[in-house]
């Protein structure tokens, strides 16, 4: 578990594009988080408010965030949004009048408006929660 060097894009301080040699987490890691936010269940914890789930996961989330973020940042985006669909999901779960998808898209725009850093990995993964 760790980091993985290869090929990938860089960009110069001029702007350019070019192939770098560079670091980013590994496949291996990028497993075992996806496992590990899977057990998590978040879907299913309809007892708990929004800010709860906050408090519960971003210590964690921070953490990856700090340690694999450290080289290569954008390599850890899809596990980001990973996490955003699953609170998309406990939403959906847990206000009965969000089961649609427009109408809880639009209740999830109007969450990430109001409290843009109620959650940590919101910093970095902002864009929608279908983006990948």
């Amino acid at each position: 578990m760790g980091f993985t060097f290869r090929t990938r894009t860089a960009r110069a301080k001029s702007g350019a594009l070019f192939a770098s040699f560079q670091p980013a987490i590994s496949n291996d890691a990028q497993k075992k988080i996806s496992e590990q936010i899977r057990r998590w269940r978040l879907h299913r914890k309809i007892g708990l408010s929004l800010a709860e789930l906050a408090q519960w996961i971003n210590p964690v989330v921070r953490g990856w965030m700090q340690y694999y973020g450290a080289f290569y940042r954008s390599a850890l985006y899809p596990l980001l949004s990973r996490i955003n669909a699953y609170l998309m999901r406990w939403t959906r779960k847990k206000y009965k009048r969000l089961r649609t998808i427009k109408k809880a898209a639009a209740c999830w725009q109007r969450i990430t408006r109001q409290y843009p850093r109620l959650f940590a990995h919101w910093a970095w993964a902002h864009g929608s929660w279908w983006s990948g």
